[in-house]
């Protein structure tokens, strides 16, 4: 272990405590969440927890978030209870959420008046990945933000993509990138939809579109779980279908600002809204399936 390096993370949900693991590995790390069922598996895991995020971040090289949207980084870092003025000059803050480019401008102007900087490293990858070093990591922060953060970006990320040197460029290329995913899901669960409608065996069409030009991560991926949809216990949540409401909901946002048309987009995250309508929220984004075809036609 690395003593002489502190990360806390704050967030120790299905990605932070992946992530904290993994960095415990080499570095020394804190930890804080809101939900003690996650204080109490971070510190079987080997984390040092805290009983607040202030007491936490104390000291701390780097703080690691892992926030939902926009409103809880700004909590997190300027509430009532927020870090930001407890931070030592030098640290840095590094944002791996996806919460779009519209929230970083100020965060970065406010996290100046205390001498730290702002590392905009949205990921991808899930929490297997996470804990295993694997994950997608697009980084816009200055040079100096990211040699202090270095330690932390080179444990967690097999692929790091530098996009720019200012704040908000990684926001930005994760937008695109959530723009891909969130359509290629939508896309396959239309698809394997339209399979079980022509009376085709689902599992089969899947191996077969792997194996030709529709293939993609994203179906490989996703395709499996789409087809446990309809069982009992639907298809384990790895990646809750609202976080694509909130996702698709950024994607239109900054396409409006740009005076972009995104008609497929659009398309997409309104399935994800029915999806949200109809009580899936909470399911695994491959639940969006039963959007297009809420009961199987065939047995599988």
């Amino acid at each position: 272990m690395t003593t002489n390096y502190t990360v806390t993370v704050l967030g120790l949900g299905a990605m932070g405590l992946p992530m904290a693991t993994r960095l415990a590995s080499k570095l020394t790390v804190h930890g804080f969440d809101i939900a003690e069922p996650r204080l109490k598996l971070a510190a079987e895991a080997g984390i040092t927890t805290f009983s607040s995020a202030q007491a936490a971040a104390k000291g701390a090289d780097a703080i690691l978030l892992a926030v939902r949207n926009g409103q809880q980084l700004t909590e997190v870092l300027f509430g009532e209870n927020g870090v930001a003025p407890i931070l030592d000059q030098g640290s840095v803050v590094i944002l791996t959420s996806t919460v779009g480019t519209e929230a970083i401008p100020a965060t970065v102007e406010r996290l100046a008046e205390y001498g730290v900087e702002l590392v905009d490293a949205p990921l991808s990858g899930g929490p297997v990945r996470a804990g295993g070093g694997d994950l997608l990591i697009v980084v816009g922060a200055t040079p100096s933000a990211r040699e202090q953060a270095a330690p932390v970006l080179d444990l967690l990320a097999s692929t790091l993509s530098v996009v720019g040197d200012k704040p908000g460029d990684g926001q930005a290329l994760k937008t695109v990138n959530q723009l891909l995913c969130g359509v290629h899901i939508a896309a396959a669960a239309e698809a394997l939809a339209l399979a079980d409608a022509l009376g085709l065996d689902q599992a089969k069409t899947l191996a077969a579109l792997e194996a030709g030009a529709a293939g993609s991560f994203m179906l490989s991926n996703r395709g499996p779980r789409i087809l446990e949809a309809y069982t009992t216990s639907g298809a384990e949540v790895l990646s809750r279908l609202d976080i694509f409401v909130k996702d698709m909901g950024i994607v239109g946002k900054a396409a409006r600002a740009a005076g972009l048309a995104a008609p497929v987009a659009a398309a997409a995250e309104q399935l994800y809204l029915l999806g949200q309508a109809q009580g899936l929220a909470a399911s695994d984004d491959s639940a969006v399936i039963k959007v297009v075809a809420p009961t199987r036609r065939h047995a599988g």
